[in-house]
């Protein structure tokens, strides 16, 4: 079993916990990201429609949502239009077993973090939900310190 909590750079909150959403209508895609991150203290939030996704996202504060390309048209693009305002948005990561060099090109012009195949690879999966996480906590802790210096400073 590995601990990816005592990993450096890995815990992305004060607690150590990450909350991930999966967004995708195959139930096998849910199961196996479970698979991949259950050993973790990673949190692994599931819905099979952009509706039920967007509730998750204004509920609960997520940290990377995996996205499946094929949910609906452009199910994955109306995720990310409506996170990108948020005061803390989450990274999105798309998952299609299409991932090519256009899709990567589109995705990541568009404002998703990363774009990961499927089926998925668990070192991959480790990796960029990894790196997401960490980006978004600093994103989330940087302007929360730059704040309380500026009080300090007044």
């Amino acid at each position: 079993m590995i601990s990816l909590r005592k990993q450096p750079g890995i815990a992305t909150t004060p607690n150590g916990t990450l909350t991930v959403l999966s967004v995708s209508p195959v139930e096998a895609d849910h199961k196996c990201l479970q698979e991949i991150i259950g050993h973790s203290n990673w949190i692994l939030l599931k819905a099979d429609r952009v509706p039920p996704a967007l509730a998750f996202l204004q509920e609960q504060q997520i940290s990377v949502v995996l996205c499946d390309h094929d949910l609906q048209p452009e199910g994955w693009i109306e995720i990310l239009h409506n996170t990108v305002h948020k005061r803390n948005p989450p990274c999105l990561i798309v998952t299609s077993r299409l991932a090519d060099e256009r899709l990567w090109a589109e995705a990541l012009n568009l404002g998703a973090w990363d774009v990961l195949s499927k089926p998925f690879n668990r070192s991959e999966v480790l990796y960029s939900i990894a790196g997401a996480g960490v980006h978004w906590y600093h994103q989330t802790q940087v302007p929360a310190a730059s704040m309380k210096m500026m009080k300090a400073a007044s």
